[in-house]
């Protein structure tokens, strides 16, 4: 598209002005023809259908019915004035008030003469009236043209009272299309458009705002949610073709002694194929002279430590420094043992920095670091300081990546140059087609089956009338030498919400499990670090029978000796945060349990999600409920949400289109990756005008 006219602001458009555009700015955040265009009804309303007054049901809520004006007067009510009209249909008579703008209503109509109105119904005294409706002489309609199908359009309540109303944006939506209808040019290829009878992107836009009927607008939808698909994948195809191009990527193609040591030595259990055919993928990226930029899903004990172990053993065998990032202490701890457990022995040096670490300890940490004396560093936010230098770092690991933001995790990326190698890993696991319209300029591995031997874990749903049983179930349990977690939703009681809190969890926790035969601990965000250190150390060397937690358990806490996880007020988690807490038990050989505490009384949405939770252990099986049931932004969290800047697409409802999308991105990417073909020429000037991103450099 030629963007002179599309990017013209709003206040140059007949009938806007410099005032109204700024309202819409402010309010909509709609500044451009194109973002104008681009702003789509989110509802339409059936103008092909009158009504008689007395085929009225209570159950309406717009309708439309056509009549004459028998009588029109003012009349008095608390010292203002309504204006009232008595339509007649030809069998009943309706009631319409007016409240303003009296004296020009008054002008606009004429007894006797044949009128169509629409609008909102409400009713007196059981029979329907409507106020403020839209009216028409018949006659002007039928010159006209009658429209069927009206748009509606997303407004403010500031903007109503300024006099944008819906019908507002309907004519300045029509001027728009006659501003800028000889720079609507396509933005397909003619194979796609003919592959799949698409309607030209103009007259797909024309027919969204103004179907002429609802077939049209549905086969118009679909263009434009296959472009929104479309180009998403293909950006992020060409973000990742050219990054390969830029950054040559350290080469790794030795495996020797420490590896085959590790093997066969420490490895004491077979691999998955998941797992082989991952380790596989990333040994190809190691020796591929291409910086790797890899996601790695992986459900909650799937293995993925034992993938990033084995691989960060061939960084070091290559003579490169590798670090592990992760989110929280506790976490970063956790892999620290994890890698001295299986490393120390081959002669690989492995340290921990975090914001716990005195000054003395990072100190020497950094000195060593820099001298090449440290092969693997695992640590927290604190690696991202500028003062965190490396002598060679070849290999970046970033555990739960979806805790950091795109600028810390890319201050890794400089910490060498050309960039390391880069594995993130996540297991959160995400619908297929959510990982790819957010991570689609990433490799994407799955580890999607579990290593043998490890036992479901049996999820319950009880009520607070059964708590009784269920604390009985963990004395038995805690009799039984194993221990158990409680999480809590909340850290301070709220007003305005019916929770059982932690404080209060506690205390009456107390009254069944007394100090003087059981160990409480209590672990949550506002806790020092030291504190939260020492409550998670008790746990893990079993002093504590029950840890009391909010959420900062979700993540990384592996105490094998763990066999009950108790989420309280389970009807206020996520899917994906109840399935988190969940892979905390189930660790060691014990069968584990978890049990979802609700009030009596559920909303169906929560009583979906746990029967989801009963029903399977399977996290995609998770995530694919948790994305219909809450949709991407949710599913996401609100930053990354931003990404998907879909204003049809669906990607729950529209999958297939999304998958038509994907493979025709893939056609073009093998033909014709630099969009140099002359048939390609309207998707190249489609990306060049609508970059907003300035660092994707995808187009030369």
């Amino acid at each position: 598209m030629n963007t002179n006219k599309l990017n013209t602001s709003l206040e140059f458009i007949k009938g806007i002005g410099k005032i109204r555009s700024k309202l819409i700015r402010d309010e909509l955040k709609i500044n451009t023809c194109q973002q104008m265009l681009y702003s789509f009804p989110f509802r339409y309303i059936d103008r092909s259908k009158f009504f008689k007054i007395s085929e009225i049901k209570n159950e309406m809520i717009h309708v439309q019915i056509k009549g004459v004006f028998k009588d029109l007067k003012l009349v008095k009510f608390s010292n203002k004035y309504r204006l009232e009209g008595k339509l007649y249909d030809g069998y009943n008579y309706m009631t319409i008030n007016w409240f303003k703008g009296l004296s020009w209503v008054e002008k606009s109509i004429e007894l006797n003469k044949e009128y169509v109105l629409f609008g909102r119904l409400s009713w007196f005294n059981n029979k329907p009236n409507m106020v403020h409706p839209e009216f028409e002489r018949m006659n002007s309609i039928v010159k006209k043209g009658f429209v069927k199908i009206k748009p509606v359009y997303h407004s403010t309540e500031k903007l109503i009272n300024h006099g944008i109303t819906n019908n507002f944006f309907i004519k300045i939506i029509k001027n728009i299309f006659s501003f800028v209808e000889d720079e609507l040019n396509e933005n397909l290829n003619k194979e796609i458009n003919e592959k799949y009878n698409f309607y030209s992107t103009r007259k797909s836009l024309i027919n969204i705002h103004f179907p002429i009927d609802f077939n049209h607008l549905e086969i118009a939808k679909k263009k434009i949610i296959f472009e929104e698909f479309f180009f998403n994948q293909l950006r992020f195809n060409l973000v990742k073709i050219n990054r390969k191009r830029i950054n040559p990527g350290y080469y790794f193609p030795s495996i020797s002694n420490k590896f085959k040591t590790f093997f066969d030595s420490k490895l004491n259990f077979d691999l998955t194929n998941s797992q082989k055919k991952v380790l596989k993928e990333i040994r190809e990226d190691f020796s591929s002279k291409k910086q790797m930029n890899r996601l790695l899903q992986g459900d909650v004990g799937s293995g993925k430590t034992i993938v990033a172990i084995m691989s960060v053993i061939i960084a070091v065998e290559n003579n490169f420094q590798s670090c592990i990032v992760a989110p929280t202490e506790i976490l970063a701890q956790q892999h620290f043992s994890s890698f001295i457990n299986y490393l120390s022995d081959i002669n690989i040096n492995v340290k921990i920095l975090t914001g716990s670490t005195t000054k003395l300890q990072r100190n020497l940490i950094l000195s060593d670091l820099i001298i090449g004396e440290i092969d693997v560093l695992i640590g927290t936010h604190a690696l991202f300081e500028d003062d965190v230098r490396f002598k060679n770092l070849g290999y970046v690991v970033i555990d739960e990546q979806h805790k950091f933001g795109v600028k810390q995790r890319s201050k890794m990326w400089k910490k060498n140059n050309p960039p390391p190698h880069v594995l993130i890993m996540t297991a959160t696991p995400i619908p297929r087609t959510l990982t790819m319209s957010i991570y689609g300029d990433l490799d994407i591995s799955i580890i999607d089956e579990m290593p043998p031997g490890r036992k479901d874990i049996v999820t319950v749903h009880r009520k607070d009338s059964n708590r009784l049983k269920v604390f009985a179930f963990l004395k038995d349990q805690i009799k039984s030498g194993r221990q158990v977690y409680i999480v809590y939703p909340l850290i301070e009681e709220s007003k305005k919400m019916d929770l059982k809190f932690l404080e209060d969890g506690y205390e009456s926790l107390l009254r069944d499990f007394p100090r003087d035969k059981y160990q409480i601990g209590v672990l949550h965000g506002k806790m020092k670090n030291n504190d939260k250190d020492y409550e998670m150390k008790r746990f893990i060397v079993g002093k504590t029978n029950i840890l009391i937690s909010t959420t900062v358990i979700e993540v990384g806490v592996n105490v094998p000796n763990a066999s009950v996880m108790i989420i309280e007020s389970a009807e206020r988690f996520g899917l994906s945060q109840m399935h988190q807490l969940r892979g905390r038990v189930g660790r060691g050989s014990y069968e584990s349990y978890c049990i979802l505490m609700t009030k009596d009384n559920l909303s169906n949405d929560a009583q979906t999600r746990i029967n989801a939770m009963t029903e399977t252990n399977n996290g995609f099986k998770i995530s694919e409920i948790d994305l219909k049931l809450r949709g991407p932004g949710d599913v996401l969290g609100t930053r990354q949400s931003g990404d998907l800047d879909f204003k049809l697409g669906d990607i729950v409802n529209d999958v297939d289109v999304f998958n038509e999308a994907f493979d025709e991105v893939k056609k073009v990417i093998s033909s014709d990756p630099d969009l140099i073909n002359i048939s390609n020429n309207n998707i190249k000037s489609y990306l060049v005008n609508n970059s907003n991103n300035k660092s994707w450099n995808i187009i030369g």
